[in-house]
């Protein structure tokens, strides 16, 4: 099995909190990660799939039933589907306050299961589990390969084929469109989802224009506003937003979209071989995607990612901001001997930041300025990245 580094963080959470959340989206193996978990903590664990209607009816009475395990960690998977267990959940724990009570695991965010922030609030600690990052899974750059094309999902990366990886994420796609969003309130045609999904697609890596979206679907751009929430809120897409800076500068201020796993991306642009990215017009973009969901994950918490720019031309890929001020520059660049334009130098310079990266696929290690490095998106996320 591969390790997951947000293992560590999790058993010390268990540790202290009376509720442990993992989210993240279906599929991404908060399961197996929290079966895992339960060898090593001191108290015998039960597992309730609140999809499969034989432990669902287990809950029948869920007081009684917590009552009777008040001293065993209970896993709850799938707790969207039960949202009205969350006042139950406060009750339980305030009679017996102890840590490591409630594990419990979703496919969407707090804020689209309904009470959960407000009635656990105090009392539990969540985390959101990716799919397989970098720093999980990647030894060289025939695997970062592999990885960017399958993107991180365990039964896509792990597959066989890629024609077999494929085929589990077209399965994963119509899943989500025909049972999880509708699950989730998002409830329009499935048709409509796939369409909006798509575009986002081809717009990936690029500053969101909800207008035109909205023209292209017929509908209002409040309308494209609900359904991009939702697929952010499911953990699908990713809203990039802008740095502002206070400084007298014409910015945009509209947030940059992206499909966070590159496999769904290559899915449903109709790439499925690695020599069908390397000649596909959005190979720079999907590198883009990439790189820039890899090092966002791989972050530690107290830093922040936004993108920067004017309507001057300055621009730059990624922003890391650390307690309000940014600390580094990254600009995502697929080459080999990567070029900086006008407009990079002068992000640099209106962010002031003295560590400046260029990121591509396979490079070596070098400076081209003394505040400027060119390095593989590998030695940013397992050195550089580490250190800030």
């Amino acid at each position: 099995m591969i390790e997951r580094i947000l293992r560590a963080n999790l058993m010390e959470s268990i540790q202290y909190f009376p509720v442990t959340g993992i989210i993240g989206p279906r599929q991404v193996g908060k399961t197996t990660l929290s079966k895992d978990i339960l060898q090593f903590i001191d108290k015998k664990g039960i597992y309730l799939d609140l999809e499969n209607p034989r432990d669902s009816n287990q809950l029948a009475d869920p007081v009684l039933f917590f009552e009777s395990n008040k001293d065993k960690c209970v896993i709850l998977d799938e707790i969207q589907r039960m949202p009205d267990l969350f006042p139950i959940l406060r009750s339980m724990i305030d009679d017996h306050r102890v840590p490591g009570r409630f594990i419990i695991l979703g496919s969407a965010s707090p804020n689209l299961i309904r009470d959960s922030s407000e009635s656990l609030a105090g009392r539990i600690a969540y985390w959101e589990l990716t799919p397989f990052i970098i720093n999980e899974v990647i030894h060289d750059f025939e695997t970062m390969k592999t990885h960017w094309l399958r993107g991180g999902y365990p039964n896509a990366y792990l597959a066989p084929s890629n024609r077999l990886s494929f085929q589990w994420i077209s399965n994963f796609v119509k899943t989500y469109i025909e049972r999880d969003l509708p699950l989730l309130g998002l409830n329009i045609e499935r048709n409509t989802i796939l369409k909006l999904w798509t575009m986002i697609a081809h717009m990936n890596a690029s500053v969101l224009n909800m207008s035109n979206l909205a023209k292209s679907l017929g509908t209002s751009s409040t309308t494209i506003k609900k359904y991009l929430h939702f697929l952010e809120e499911a953990f699908l897409i990713r809203q990039l937003r802008p740095y502002a800076i206070n400084v007298k500068k014409r910015l945009v201020k509209s947030p940059k979209i992206y499909i966070r796993d590159t496999g769904t991306l290559h899915y449903l642009l109709g790439i499925t071989s690695t020599n069908d990215l390397e000649y596909h017009p959005s190979l720079g973009t999907s590198w883009e995607g990439y790189a820039t969901e890899q090092i966002l994950n791989s972050m530690n918490e107290n830093l922040t990612g936004y993108y920067y720019r004017t309507h001057n031309g300055a621009e730059c890929d990624l922003v890391i901001v650390k307690g309000g001020k940014p600390i580094a520059s990254i600009e995502i660049k697929y080459s080999s001997a990567p070029k900086l334009s006008k407009g990079n130098l002068q992000s640099f310079e209106d962010l002031n930041t003295t560590q400046n990266y260029v990121i591509t696929p396979n490079t070596e290690d070098y400076l081209i300025r003394n505040d400027i490095r060119v390095c593989s998106l590998q030695d940013l996320v397992k050195g550089y990245l580490q250190k800030m």
